[in-house]
């Protein structure tokens, strides 16, 4: 126990393991962060990670030789991040609109115009992006690609759910008796509670058994700190503003409208048939918060006729942080955006 709590206490007083980047926009808690380059870019279009609300986009960048994010800088991408920042009591009434044709809007914008770009980079501006959704986040890129499609120039999805009630979803069935009306009543939805609701799904895996495997870690100090990196994101889960929650929770879960093709926001339809960019759908076989099936959903939705997945044999976190997906997600994803970056 000493080992481990020297560990924990070493781990709390260390900076950030994350590559560089910097502030290049902010509204409030919203901000737009591009990843320092670590080599000449290899696209002409820069590549913007939209991630989802209920966590924090750690998982993409934890450590060295566990990130997503890294190996899309060393690949030559030029990355940017859209961080939702912790919504405060205040933000409780935001809706789902403002998040999409609000902050996502003006980060497409941002990334468009060259935000934080060197005025003598030769790449063009003011072009269509690459957007990359994340689980919540992809569910969210695909209602803006919908929306806004000449602004996308080529969408990834991952993890994303499309059909929120395939029969082996757990988290769905959680979902579909919530009184959301009691639920929202006081406020923002607290982190914590969420939190528990993600651990209840696999009680055994992700409680008893994960801190029995602790014991094997205390001699490797490597392994420790990458466990205790993978807990301090698990804990750092930000409140969700009551109204959008209550949105997405009903209009997604509940009433399936993004797949049935009824979903609208800010008085607009949001009909995946708008899309007709080429279209990169990476989902886990492992997955138990977003089944295969519920991102394998989104095949014939759209109408891009250029549409591609990739499973890979992960979980849903284990796709970003697991050693072998390092050396298959990113090199996937670089090879499909530089064949379509033209």
């Amino acid at each position: 126990m000493q080992r481990l709590r020297a560990a924990a206490q070493a781990l709390g007083a260390a900076p950030e393991a994350g590559a560089p980047r910097r502030e290049v926009w902010r509204d409030r808690r919203c901000a737009l962060y591009r990843y320092t380059p670590v080599r000449a870019a290899l696209l002409r279009t820069p590549l913007l990670i939209c991630y989802a609300l209920v966590n924090r986009p750690t998982m993409l960048d934890l450590q060295p030789g566990h990130s997503l994010i890294r190996n899309l800088l060393e690949a030559g991408v030029d990355v940017y991040l859209l961080d939702w920042g912790y919504p405060r009591s205040g933000d409780r009434f935001e809706q789902l609109d403002d998040y999409v044709n609000g902050w996502l809007r003006e980060c497409v914008g941002q990334v468009s115009q060259g935000a934080g770009r060197e005025a003598a980079d030769p790449r063009p501006r003011d072009v269509p992006v690459n957007l990359l959704g994340v689980c919540q986040g992809g569910a969210l890129s695909l209602c803006y690609a919908s929306l806004h499609p000449a602004q996308v120039r080529n969408l990834i999805t991952m993890v994303t759910p499309v059909d929120f009630q395939t029969p082996n979803d757990l988290l769905s069935r959680w979902a579909q008796d919530v009184d959301l009306d009691l639920l929202t009543s006081l406020g923002n939805v607290p982190g914590t509670l969420l939190n528990a609701v993600y651990l209840s799904l696999m009680p055994f895996r992700l409680t008893q058994q994960k801190y029995l495997s602790l014991a094997r870690l205390l001699e490797d100090e490597q392994a420790l700190a990458h466990f205790l990196r993978m807990e301090r994101w698990i804990l750092d889960s930000p409140d969700q503003a009551a109204c959008a929650f209550g949105q997405f929770v009903k209009w997604f879960y509940q009433e399936n409208r993004l797949q049935r093709g009824t979903l609208s926001l800010g008085d607009r339809p949001v009909d995946l048939r708008a899309i007709r960019c080429p279209v990169f759908n990476v989902y886990g076989l492992k997955d138990h918060l977003v089944p295969p099936d519920a991102s394998r959903a989104l095949r014939g939705l759209t109408t891009s006729v250029d549409y591609q997945e990739l499973a890979v044999d992960a979980g849903h976190i284990g796709l970003y942080v697991s050693r072998a997906a390092q050396t298959e997600v990113a090199p996937a994803i670089t090879r499909w955006l530089a064949a379509r970056d033209g």
